[in-house]
């Protein structure tokens, strides 16, 4: 048998996916719900690429969407780093949307489109693998977590503690990881 190659569609997802074969039980109005979901994730993908090219330019945007406009103006005004890979190991790593460390002041800052209010968790583990990564005690430095999202800025001032508490389960958790990668 000769099959086809159907290089077109090489490393894509189909929204009708055999590995995500849950549509087989949707109604019509779940398969338009998943489907608008869907189409909201990929805006916002497309939104997020558009304020990092934007913030690095220094372009600032309109207000026509307001929180993503707030957003772009803020990383131009910190100079902030977009797109940046924080990295503990290859068992805890991610990118921070936007970034910056200047006069012992963190930043951070995330921007969402959803409308489920965000939670500042994520934040406080890029906090937390930046303290790690960089040899720095979250108690020396003064750190700003900032969610944008629904034309509003949410600022999180987080305690010390709880970085540090963080840092130290993520020691513990790749510490257990790699003992049973060990085991395997």
């Amino acid at each position: 048998m000769n099959f086809n190659s159907h290089s077109a569609i090489a490393g894509r997802h189909a929204f009708l996916s055999p590995s995500n074969y849950h549509w087989i039980n949707y109604t019509d109005q779940k398969l338009e719900a998943a489907w608008i979901l869907r189409r909201a994730a990929a805006r916002g993908t497309d939104l997020h690429e558009l304020a990092h090219k934007a913030i690095r330019l220094g372009v600032k945007l309109s207000t026509a969407n307001k929180t993503l406009s707030m957003y772009v103006a803020d990383g131009i005004g910190y100079k902030m780093n977009v797109e940046q890979p924080l990295y503990y190991s290859d068992n805890c790593f991610g990118t921070a949307d936007t970034i910056s460390f200047r006069r012992r002041l963190l930043r951070i800052h995330d921007l969402k489109n959803g409308r489920t209010k965000a939670s500042e968790h994520q934040l406080e583990v890029y906090a937390a693998l930046f303290c790690l990564e960089y040899e720095i005690s979250p108690f020396e430095i003064d750190i700003e977590l900032r969610i944008y999202q629904n034309d509003e800025v949410r600022v999180f001032d987080p305690d010390p503690d709880h970085i540090s508490r963080i840092m130290g389960k993520i020691i513990e958790f790749d510490r257990q990881i790699e003992f049973m990668k060990e085991s395997d």
